[in-house]
């Protein structure tokens, strides 16, 4: 996601899988000050890569962290620009309902609706 708030990027996975499981790879090629995410992007792996790409890392600690680590609260706030995407894409009935059985053709309605997102 851009600073406005514009989709960059999708990658569709199952619905049981963790948020963190292919976060590296939806970073990996993108150039950025600072990753914002939840808690559930909160593993001492993709803190690590994140570091390392020279990637500011604003993710809150989990709460079962013994020692948790610091992050900038105020530059957490626009992580809202991401719920209120969510929020755009719900719009689209088709989206939220999951009509398109087949993932290729939901993701193609996914980047569809964005388009007219990035548009407005």
């Amino acid at each position: 996601m851009e600073a406005s708030g514009r989709p960059l990027k999708f990658l569709l996975t199952a619905g049981q899988l963790s948020d963190i499981t292919f976060a590296q790879e939806m970073m990996t090629g993108q150039s950025t000050e600072a990753f914002i995410g939840d808690k559930g992007y909160d593993s001492n792996a993709f803190v690590q890569w994140l570091e390392q790409q020279g990637i500011g890392v604003v993710i809150p600690p989990r709460s079962c962290r013994d020692n948790p680590r610091d992050y900038n609260a105020e530059l957490y706030k626009e992580r809202n620009l991401v719920e209120r995407f969510i929020n755009k894409i719900k719009w689209f009935r088709r989206i939220f309902a999951r009509f398109e059985k087949l993932a290729s053709r939901y993701l193609a309605f996914l980047h569809w609706a964005a388009a007219l997102i990035w548009l407005r």
